[in-house]
C-alpha cells in the first residue's frame, strides 16, 4: 500500500479507482489480512477486505463483477485534498467540502452516541465520538451509474 493513505472522494484510496477489480486491487494494495463475505441489504453481497495495519477496509459489490465500490478509512494519518484530514475538527470538514462545492449534509446522531456527518453529493460518510473523527466511509458511482450503497 502506499505509504500516504489518500482520500479520493467518488474516485477511489490512492491509486485504486473505484470500480478496478480484486486482481487489481490486490496489485495495488497488496494481499488483505482478513476477506469477509457479507450478504447486505437490498440483495447486495459484497466482500470486504480488511487491511487492519494500514486501518483501511475496501468493498466489493459482488452482484457488479467484484468491483471495488467502496472504502472504510481508520487511519489517522490518512490525507484527503492535501489535508490530514484526523486532525480536523468537524466545522473544518464541512468548511472544506463547502469550498469544493459540495452542500448536501446531513447529520446524525445514533443512539449510541456516534455522529454521522454525510456529504450526499460526494458519497462520503464522517463519523465523530465524542467529537473526534473515528473513521470515513465513502464510495463511487457503479457502472449502471446507481450511486453505491454503504454497507453500514
Amino acid at each position: 500500500m502506499e505509504p500516504e493513505i489518500k482520500i479520493r472522494p467518488k474516485e477511489g484510496l490512492g491509486n485504486l479507482l473505484f470500480g478496478a477489480s480484486m486482481k487489481d486491487a490486490e496489485k495495488i494494495l497488496g494481499a488483505a489480512e482478513e476477506v469477509e463475505e457479507l450478504e447486505g441489504e437490498d440483495n447486495c453481497p459484497t466482500t470486504v477486505w480488511h487491511y487492519w495495519q494500514q486501518g483501511v477496509s475496501i468493498f466489493f459489490d459482488k452482484n457488479n463483477n467484484n468491483i471495488f465500490t467502496c472504502a472504510e478509512v481508520g487511519n489517522e494519518e490518512a490525507v484527503l485534498w492535501g489535508r490530514p484530514v484526523f486532525e480536523l475538527e468537524e466545522k473544518e470538514i464541512v468548511e472544506l467540502f463547502k469550498s469544493r462545492n459540495f452542500r448536501q449534509i446531513e447529520t446524525e446522531v445514533h443512539e449510541w452516541g456516534e455522529k454521522r456527518v454525510s456529504f450526499d453529493d460526494a458519497l462520503i460518510d464522517f463519523y465523530f465520538e465524542n467529537n473526534k473523527l473515528i473513521s470515513i466511509n465513502y464510495g463511487g458511482y457503479s457502472e449502471d451509474h446507481k450511486i453505491v450503497i454503504f454497507p453500514n
